[in-house]
């Protein structure tokens, strides 16, 4: 903010400086730490360090300089006082006109504050990653919200972003599901949640596959003529593949997730397997076929200890492993884009299999392979630090987890304000529901376990999604209770209160926290961002009148209201929450 005001103030700095031969490139403005007044310091120590004329020692000759140059500036515009001191000089900005130039720049920018311009190469960043024939559950909603959330921060810092999802839509459990399928469903198409069948399908397959050997017998004659190429079972494969794609959709309209490109797992496993053949004959891989599997000895080859350990990129009977087709994939990303950066949001136990995917890349030759980075994150837990799992029954899938969040939504929503109607009560409690299931899996830093609970996810007195909403609800209330209309003067020209002066100090902060956790990589930052502003707005709110007001003051409160309300929902669409209108 006052960026106009410090670059005349950098500009007859210079000017000082070019008259008392001093370096100019030396002369650095540094934001003074806030305490109820706004401020910049430029630091002498470095100038007089450097001039030739100086007498006496450096912190006297700093000293000199500084009480020089503010007998030079006087006061200049915008600001209320000057000071040197200890070889500083410390300029404040006028509260009143620093507190307009925040209000007014987030009015004009209104939901592009705190963003900037796209520009460059794009970044490309693969999350989701799920299954077909199988169920979203709770463990993946992290990895969906996550990449979301990068997504969106990376756009608002000005970086370009393609959005990619890498879809197993191979393996064992389709054979799995679509054995089941011809054998006990033949000819059924799924109802209108396309998810909730497919899923309620795979479960059944999984079942007959681990207790009825007579199945588990038919799943693997049917995986030969899978791997025959028998036509039908391509067919039925496209066909069901295309359901589960349609479910997945669903759940991604209702999360608010797209993506600009969508990777195969069947794309990359026979370019996969050529590419292994190649890497034998180049003497990088080494055949262990048919006792042992194709491997790299990374730290043989790189004369290291145990650090890349050894890849193994082919199993003994030739099938294909993740490696197998994580390589070509890689090459396929930079193939088709002209990328600044891959982003991977996978789990945190693939660390080691992604550090050696870099590091073949990079010994085959691709100099992108640096360019290649990992975004860990951990595992979601039940309350009781029970681990979600598809296999041991503790899996709760997305849709039951929605549909409940909503149904304990609903009843809070109804309780807040009865007289909604019954349309914009769901359609709020949707929203919440959302928003609270979100919150506990981005305010967590991504490398640290989650265990989700309801208490704390629909509190609206706590660190929430629902406590940060309710904020933006009641900033909507008071412009509405205004009539509606924005104030088109408005002047800070009054005794700020404390609260006041801190929400704006809060919303003046939220280019810059974008950008840390833009560089990061941290949406977390953002989450507890969205918390305190909400907080600083709560204290403004309970300490400030706004619409009684005298009419010197109501003007500027509104405006600040507004700003408040603009920022509180521009920082949760970052994480990916709607900010209601009421509740």
């Amino acid at each position: 903010m006052f960026d106009r005001r410090k670059e005349q103030l950098i500009a007859k700095i210079q000017s000082f400086c070019e008259a008392k031969g001093l370096p100019i490139q030396k002369a650095e403005l540094r934001n003074i730490p806030f305490s109820g007044e706004w401020g910049v310091a430029l630091p002498f120590f470095p100038l007089a360090a450097a001039d030739r004329d100086r007498s006496g020692s450096v912190p006297q000759h700093a000293q000199a300089l500084a009480e020089a140059l503010k007998a030079e500036l006087g006061i200049p515009e915008g600001f209320s006082r000057l000071e040197a001191v200890n070889g500083y000089l410390n300029l404040y900005f006028s509260t009143s006109e620093y507190a307009k130039e925040v209000v007014t720049s987030v009015l004009n920018e209104s939901n592009r504050y705190g963003s900037r311009p796209g520009s460059g190469k794009p970044t490309m960043i693969e999350y989701s990653n799920p299954n077909t024939h199988k169920p979203l559950h709770v463990g993946h909603l992290r990895n969906v919200i996550l990449g979301g959330a990068v997504s969106n921060l990376l756009e608002a810092s000005g970086k370009p972003v393609v959005r990619v999802n890498y879809i197993g839509d191979i393996g064992l459990h389709v054979i799995k599901w679509m054995c089941n399928y011809e054998m006990y469903h033949a000819g059924e198409e799924p109802a209108a949640d396309k998810m909730r069948w497919m899923a309620d399908l795979y479960a059944e397959a999984d079942k007959r596959f681990s207790e009825d050997p007579a199945f588990e017998h038919a799943v693997r004659a049917y995986f030969a003529r899978w791997d025959g190429g028998e036509q039908h079972l391509k067919d039925l494969w496209l066909l069901t593949r295309a359901w589960s794609m349609e479910g997945f959709e669903q759940v991604y309209d209702l999360l608010g997730e797209h993506f600009d490109h969508i990777y195969f797992e069947s794309e990359v496993e026979e370019p996969g397997k050529l590419l292994v053949e190649d890497l034998i004959k180049s003497g990088l891989a080494e055949d262990g076929r048919p006792e042992n599997p194709v491997i790299i000895d990374l730290d043989k080859k790189l004369g290291t200890k145990e650090e890349y350990r050894v890849a193994v990129i082919l199993r003994s009977d030739g099938t294909s492993l993740y490696a197998t087709k994580e390589i070509p994939l890689a090459i396929m990303k930079f193939s088709d884009y002209e990328l600044d950066e891959s982003i991977y949001v996978i789990d945190v136990r693939q660390s080691l299999h992604m550090k050696q995917m870099k590091k073949v890349l990079e010994l085959m030759g691709y100099e992108w392979a640096p360019r290649m980075r990992h975004l860990a994150y951990e595992i979601v837990n039940l309350p009781g630090n029970v681990t979600m799992s598809s296999r041991d029954g503790t899996v709760v899938l997305l849709d039951d987890l929605i549909r409940e969040a909503t149904e304990r939504a609903l009843a809070i929503v109804r309780e807040k304000n009865p007289s909604l109607s019954e349309a914009e009560t769901r359609e709020v409690a949707l929203e919440v529901a959302l928003g609270a299931i979100k919150y506990p899996m981005i305010s967590r830093e991504n490398t640290k376990i989650v265990t989700f609970d309801w208490e704390t996810a629909l509190d609206f007195n706590g660190q929430s999604a629902p406590y940060i909403q309710y904020a933006h609800v009641r900033a909507n209330s008071i412009l509405t209770k205004a009539g509606g209309r924005k104030p088109e003067r408005f002047d800070f020209d009054y005794d700020l209160q404390p609260s006041e002066i801190n929400l704006i100090e809060m919303i003046s902060h939220f280019p810059v926290e974008v950008e840390r956790a833009a560089k990061e990589l941290k949406p977390s930052l953002i989450a507890t961002y969205a918390y305190d502003l909400a907080k600083s707005f709560s204290d403004f709110y309970n300490q400030c009148q706004v619409i009684n007001a005298s009419a010197e003051i109501r003007g500027a409160r509104l405006a600040l209201v507004d700003a408040a309300r603009i920022t509180i929902k521009n920082a949760l669409k970052l994480i990916g929450i709607k900010a209601p209108r009421i509740m």
